[in-house]
């Protein structure tokens, strides 16, 4: 079972980590199987499941819902967390409730977005024994601050702030880091100071691992393709091709046949 310690350990190694967003139990199960080592169960959700144009909307319920059936059918990925907008920015002590309700489920650990404020509940998670994840870069939780999906780290003064934040989200005791949308000169010098792994998403090929959302690198969520993403598969249109096929049999009179019903 992959832990966060072995995760750490393969930064050591420096051994690539292979990440990817899950929300039910069948893909869950694909996925793990198939050898990945984290699945994040991501507010991605709110966009991907649910057909949210951000992240914003999804609750606490709706996320420990979708944390519950990922980490049903999970036996050695490590299964961390979204946190949702809101259920760890207004108080440590309702921070810290919302955390431990997605440890009660199943989950190995959480994630959350950005630093700064937020440092103080981080270090109260990991000093209780809630693994954390950190984010920084794009954090799709503030898109309104940012005015939309821009590049993160352009300017000489906002890298600088996110080298420093990246330091701190270490010493507050995350045991990794997102870094998502940013230039891959950057990622690389962040990735070269901590010592713990960056999992980069649109952040270049000088991270510790990678992260995707599912739907987007299957072809399933075909409404917005990042620049970052590269489609492995064309499900979303297999799909299409496969629920033809079986409108025309029944309208045909073709399906069911002998094989597929009972005398």
């Amino acid at each position: 079972m992959i832990t966060t310690e072995k995760i750490l350990l393969m930064k050591k190694k420096k051994e690539k980590i292979a990440c990817l967003t899950a929300y039910d139990y069948p893909t869950a199960r694909i996925l793990d199987e198939a050898g990945i080592e984290i699945i994040l169960v991501g507010d991605s959700a709110a966009n991907v499941v649910a057909g949210e144009k951000n992240t914003l909307p999804i609750t606490m319920s709706d996320m420990l819902y979708h944390t519950k059936v990922v980490a049903r059918a999970v036996k050695n990925a490590l299964v961390i967390a979204d946190m949702p907008f809101l259920s760890y920015q207004c108080s440590i002590d309702e921070a810290v409730k919302n955390a431990g309700s997605f440890l009660k489920v199943g989950a190995a650990g959480v994630k959350v977005e950005g630093a700064g404020p937020i440092l103080k509940t981080i270090e109260r998670f990991v000093q209780i024994g809630i693994p954390v994840m950190g984010h920084l870069g794009l954090t799709p939780q503030s898109i309104h601050k940012f005015g939309g999906y821009k590049l993160m780290g352009k300017t000489r003064k906002e890298a600088e702030q996110m080298i420093a934040d990246a330091r701190r989200l270490e010493s507050a005791g995350c045991f990794a880091i997102v870094l998502e949308k940013i230039p891959a000169s950057l990622a690389k010098k962040i990735t070269k100071i901590l010592s713990i792994p960056t999992i980069g998403i649109g952040a270049g090929p000088y991270c510790d691992g990678q992260i995707l959302v599912l739907h987007d690198m299957l072809g399933i969520y075909e409404e917005f393709v990042p620049k970052f993403v590269k489609r492995y598969a064309q499900i979303g249109a297999e799909i299409k091709r496969a629920v033809r096929d079986y409108i025309r049999e029944v309208k045909a009179g073709i399906y069911p046949d002998k094989e597929h019903y009972f005398e």
